[in-house]
């Protein structure tokens, strides 16, 4: 069954795996900041009105040593007599693909714009049938306003190429799909010939996200999920990432990134997360620790997931209770605040970064600590506790 973007809901703590995408502006270095109240895009502070950055200096009085190389490896070039403000994000010279990017407000969006500020190239990748829809809105400036960057510049994507990753080759691809009129203007969509594409034009790559998810049979529960709609959750949701970092591990280069989005419904009980989404999100997280071992000893590359939080997202909007899951959290995480898509973005950012270069096989929790808890405080049964609360 074909892969959309808009399955991939992050709803207890979790969110929307779908994305979108635009054009790669160089925003130069970044800065992870300290915490914000509201939209976190304070926390990446676009460098490019800074040049260049000291390293850090060690000074003695005692006779002098050489520690010339005792330097962060996250540090842009030195400036003489400029202190350091911050520990930067750097991604310039670094290109990013970031699969399951279709509009502008979900968790694939706010990782590219995230990337892009930190001064990396985005490439995305979109479902075919999504395709036409998000390039015409891109072109006619519909995503201008959320394409803006810390330093006002707009987010820029170097190229869009249409992907459906649950076609690994062209051989697997059945006539229906091949026949299909939101298929028949697009070529070269399969994982396989993507990546080859990528190569082709870019010849590698630093940094790859998988944002993309499906579940037919999402809002049945799993006693009524048939056995096609289980496994069509596990194809396009789970074996997807397998399949894209198997075919872009040799375009990586050394050092790189690979980032997906989970679902906390991988090891906790989410009604209505069904259809076989709560097994796809346990796979996916497996695997990312197998994926860690075997692509960081065969090419020195990280693998890494983020568990999100609920957020509004156009994904999670058709599921139905999305709404209901932010008041949840509201009342229940230890941080009383909704999530922001860029909060996520952000921690995408650091974990692509030389600042995360001994963190691998890990899932991030991304979810104002939703998921640490054992209940849910706001139960008329805790009345008596005299919990803290913030009104909201």
């Amino acid at each position: 069954m074909a892969a959309t973007t808009a399955s991939n809901l992050q709803i207890a703590a979790a969110r929307p795996c779908i994305s979108s995408s635009h054009r790669v502006v160089r925003a130069g270095a970044a800065f992870l900041g300290a915490n914000s109240k509201t939209v976190s895009w304070t926390k990446l502070t676009s460098a490019c009105n800074i040049s260049s950055l000291e390293p850090f200096r060690c000074s003695f009085a005692s006779p002098p040593v050489k520690f010339a190389n005792i330097v962060s490896k996250a540090m842009t070039e030195s400036i003489e007599n400029t202190p350091i403000s911050g520990l930067p994000i750097d991604l310039k010279g670094k290109r990013a693909f970031i699969a399951g990017v279709a509009d502008d407000n979900g968790f694939g969006w706010a990782i590219a714009k995230s990337l892009a500020a930190a001064g990396a190239e985005i490439l995305v990748g979109t479902w075919v049938p999504a395709l036409n829809i998000f390039e015409t809105s891109l072109q006619r400036g519909k995503f201008d306003e959320s394409r803006v960057l810390p330093d006002g510049s707009l987010m820029e994507i170097t190229k869009v190429y249409p992907l459906d990753a649950v076609f690994d080759k062209p051989d697997d691809i059945p006539e229906d799909i091949k026949t299909n009129r939101r298929y028949t203007g697009s070529t070269n969509w399969t994982v396989q010939e993507v990546a080859e594409s990528v190569k082709q034009d870019f010849g590698s790559i630093d940094i790859l996200v998988h944002s993309l998810a499906n579940g037919p049979e999402v809002s049945k529960p799993l006693l009524e999920t048939s056995r096609n709609g289980y496994l069509a959750a596990l194809s396009a949701s789970s074996y997807s990432y397998v399949s894209l970092l198997k075919h872009f591990l040799p375009l990586m280069n050394p050092g790189g990134s690979s980032i997906s989005l989970t679902h906390v419904a991988s090891e906790r009980i989410i009604p209505g997360y069904g259809g076989g989404m709560n097994s796809a999100k346990a796979a996916l997280e497996s695997d990312t620790r197998v994926l860690a071992f075997e692509a960081g000893r065969k090419h020195k590359i990280r693998v890494n997931t983020i568990s999100a939080g609920p957020l509004r997202s156009r994904a999670a909007k058709a599921i139905g209770f999305i709404d209901m899951m932010i008041e949840y959290s509201l009342a229940n995480a230890p941080l009383q605040k909704e999530l922001f898509a860029d909060e996520v973005g952000n921690t995408a950012a650091f974990l692509a970064s030389p600042l995360a270069s001994a963190i691998t096989g890990a899932v991030i929790f991304v979810d104002n600590g939703l998921n640490a808890m054992g209940v849910g405080v706001d139960s008329p049964i805790f009345k008596d506790l005299n919990i803290p609360s913030d009104k909201h």
